[in-house]
């Protein structure tokens, strides 16, 4: 990389907000097949790296944008975002500020005065890719008080993988990425959800952890691998992105499942996002009644609230395109009763 973009993206990186914000995810979208537009937007006091997204709608001159997990819109970023919309030809940006208005039940922004900003600038509630809800878990508070903070039944769980001699350790080898895949496809398969493709996987592998080697810079994706019996039962990647620790995708094998290797799993990323100096660590995700957030609340996390899902409005063909997007999908959902989800 040359020294002037080895400096862009070091000014990008300090003002991105999220590891998908990240100049790293921007490549990784690249190579991908998806365009990316950055730029950066001074307001008030603050500087703000914003990194859009684009995929281009195929036999048309129109693409659509994502500027998913941003900083809180205000005048100035929506304004360059309106900029950006003309010049590539958008007919909307879909935003997901990673932007708390609660945290825990208790308001801690000014929610109304930000949607209305985001009204006047054109924007409408828009179709979700993230949960409008997370779980943060306060990595500042000491291994006892996180402990006691726990459901009896996950320390109990915790100590059972401890007796049984379950262990998690990094391992950010060929070998154990290999294994992670091998266990995501055994999971889709399983509990047949749909997940991103192998080509996917690998690329966000490459792009995120693997071009991070023999360099300065530091991964923001790393492996953790829970052994059992000389054999890895489970696998997590998770971010590091300036004060947070991210977990984003995961994987386990059903074989040994009584070991409960996934409670021991969740304890060591939490003190391994710790041992890293980072202050939070967010579970990427809540919906209620999974079984995957029953178990993520065992940890006693703080339920944190965001501003939702906005689409910044720039064409006339939103509204229908709005409309063959809801088709797409039933036509989708109805495929997926017939045809079991692969990886």
């Amino acid at each position: 990389m040359r020294k002037t973009e080895e400096n862009k993206k070091s000014i990008h990186n300090k003002f991105a907000f999220h590891p998908l914000q990240s100049w790293e995810w921007g490549e990784f979208r690249r190579a991908w097949g998806n365009d990316v537009v950055r730029t950066q937007v001074k307001s008030d006091r603050y500087v703000d790296s914003l990194q859009v997204v684009i995929t281009k709608i195929p036999r048309t001159g129109f693409g659509i944008g994502t500027a998913l997990r941003g900083p809180m819109p205000t005048k100035e970023i929506l304004n360059a975002l309106l900029k950006i919309a003309k010049e590539q030809n958008l007919i909307f940006i879909k935003l997901e500020p990673f932007y708390a208005v609660k945290k825990g039940g208790i308001s801690c922004a000014d929610e109304k005065k930000v949607v209305e900003i985001l009204k006047d600038a054109g924007a409408t509630p828009g179709k979700t890719l993230f949960t409008p809800t997370s779980f943060w878990i306060d990595l500042t508070k000491s291994e006892e008080e996180l402990l006691k903070s726990f459901h009896p039944k996950t320390r109990y769980n915790i100590r059972l993988a401890q007796r049984k001699g379950v262990e998690v350790v990094e391992d950010n080898s060929d070998k154990a990425f290999e294994k992670y895949i091998e266990l995501t496809r055994e999971t889709v398969e399983r509990q047949g959800f749909y997940a991103h493709s192998e080509i996917y996987h690998r690329l966000m592998w490459q792009y995120l952890h693997k071009k991070a080697l023999g360099t300065r810079q530091k991964a923001i994706a790393r492996l953790l691998v829970a052994k059992y019996k000389g054999e890895i039962i489970t696998t997590w990647i998770v971010f590091a992105w300036h004060d947070f620790l991210y977990y984003p995708y995961g994987a386990s094998s059903d074989k040994y499942k009584n070991v409960m290797a996934n409670n021991l799993m969740m304890w060591e990323a939490i003190r391994y996002g710790k041992k890293l100096g980072l202050k939070t660590f967010d579970l990427w995700g809540r919906e209620e009644g999974k079984g995957f957030t029953k178990f993520k609340e065992g940890y006693s996390p703080q339920v944190v609230e965001f501003l939702g899902t906005w689409d910044l409005v720039t064409s006339p063909l939103y509204w229908p395109y709005r409309a063959l997007e809801f088709l797409r999908w039933q036509v989708l959902r109805t495929k997926s009763k017939f045809i079991k989800p692969a990886f």
